[in-house]
């Protein structure tokens, strides 16, 4: 397999773009690669400009869930298109998406539209200051929140670490009322709400963390946040721009039961199109401007394009027995990959949640972020080369879940066991073992 084309495109593109790319994990860095540039998608499979063609576990990470070009999708953005791209004024597709949404999570009333996730987690965040009267957020070591400011914090030594900026440019005054604890760890939370007693406006997470592998809350986790928010007063926000309409219907809030006071989503609600959304109950959202004090605002948000995207991809989701496929597959897959690592005594775990799958070389699943940094980077390296010459296209970091579509067929799914046999195979003759 030849990356000829690629590798000339990326060294054009270095001299134009910052590592030549508009999104850092795109770089490949993280493999020891240049990036792979992508002429066409069809279905569950790439094709890059050089003529390879992969089966994708990364789906534009997350919002192909129907893969792509899926031909209803693909209709229903062509008629949109005919009649116009913008129009900074509203349009029944927008309403019709918000109604979708609604009607599938059960804790929203109420949503504002946005251009991404990062801007819907600003615009939850700024909502719930303004809600509660309180300054301090609470997030968790691994889980991402997009690229502001103020989320863009990491954790010290400490069970809680004030102020230390993940990013250069990011004043310390910015990030200075958020607090980053260790996820599923409910007592660090509960020690860092006491020590900031009146003072936490919010705590944010994914309820399901997808951005330091896939890691799934522990029994307590979520309920416990619920109990300490309610006793407390804190808005409880679930960041569910990756596992929204994935892992279930209505993502985590139908998953696990527990109700919070704002769902922020993105991906898929867009249908491979840029989009984010947040809500929550009408009391909290109609402190939104023009209704309510809090401004938030987006040029190009609730756009006509990508709301027909959208909106044809929920329909699908929203047919029976859609999750239930995707978990079938997803269930043959990863287990039919442990089998395999078995056989040669290669630690190996395995984990998936609807079309959300998780991986890594290391005896039991992680917990938290502590654990993910504890993961052989070099011999994932090592595995993402081997599994991509047999056509399998990976998420190019271990930090990263993976993503089935709908459309991988059986065809795929045995293929990629294959891919993956072969390559632990071949790096174990090389006596090339995870540490």
């Amino acid at each position: 397999m030849e990356f000829k084309k690629s590798n000339n495109y990326h060294q054009q593109a270095l001299k134009v773009m910052p590592g030549g790319v508009n999104s850092p994990v795109r770089a490949f860095n993280s493999v020891g690669m240049n990036p792979i540039y992508i002429a066409k998608g069809a279905g569950s499979k790439l094709i890059d400009v050089d003529g390879n063609e992969y089966i994708d576990y990364v789906n534009s990470w997350g919002p192909l869930i129907l893969g792509h070009g899926d031909a209803s999708v693909i209709k229903f953005l062509q008629d949109t298109l005919a009649n116009g791209t913008s129009f900074g004024a509203p349009t029944t597709l927008e309403l019709d998406l918000a109604n979708l949404v609604i009607e599938c999570f059960s804790s929203i009333e109420m949503l504002r539209m946005t251009n991404s996730g990062t801007e819907a987690v600003m615009g939850a965040i700024r909502t719930a200051r303004a809600f509660t009267g309180k300054n301090k957020i609470i997030k968790f070591n691994g889980c991402y929140h997009g690229h502001s400011d103020y989320l863009l914090v990491k954790a010290g030594s400490g069970a809680t670490t004030l102020g230390v900026a993940d990013s250069k440019g990011v004043p310390s005054s910015f990030v200075a009322d958020t607090i980053s604890l260790e996820y599923n760890n409910l007592k660090a939370v509960a020690d860092a709400v006491q020590e900031h007693e009146g003072e936490i406006a919010a705590i944010i997470l994914e309820p399901i963390a997808g951005n330091m592998g896939m890691v799934m809350p522990k029994q307590d986790f979520l309920s416990g946040l619920r109990k300490i928010c309610d006793r407390e007063a804190i808005l409880l926000i679930f960041d569910e721009v990756m596992t929204g309409f994935r892992v279930a219907k209505g993502g985590c809030v139908e998953l696990f039961k527990v109700i919070p006071d704002m769902v922020i989503l993105g991906k898929i609600i867009g249908g491979g199109l840029p989009v984010g959304c947040f809500g929550g109950s009408m009391e909290i959202m109609q402190r939104l401007a023009p209704i309510g004090d809090v401004y938030q605002a987006g040029t190009l948000s609730g756009n006509p394009l990508a709301m027909s995207t959208g909106i044809a991809t929920l329909r699908k989701i929203m047919e029976p027995d859609f999750h239930k496929s995707l978990n079938e597959k997803a269930k043959i897959l990863t287990s039919s990959w442990q089998k395999e690592a078995d056989k040669l005594s290669i630690p190996f775990y395995q984990l998936f949640c609807g079309g959300m799958l998780g991986m890594g070389f290391r005896k039991n699943p992680i917990k938290n972020y502590q654990e993910a940094l504890s993961l052989d980077t070099n011999y994932f390296k090592l595995f993402f080369k081997e599994m991509l010459i047999r056509g399998i296209y990976l998420p190019p970091s271990m930090f990263e879940a993976l993503f089935l579509s709908a459309s991988h067929d059986d065809q795929d799914i045995e293929k990629t066991i294959k891919a993956f046999s072969d390559s632990i195979s071949e790096l174990a003759k090389r006596s090339i073992y995870p540490k």
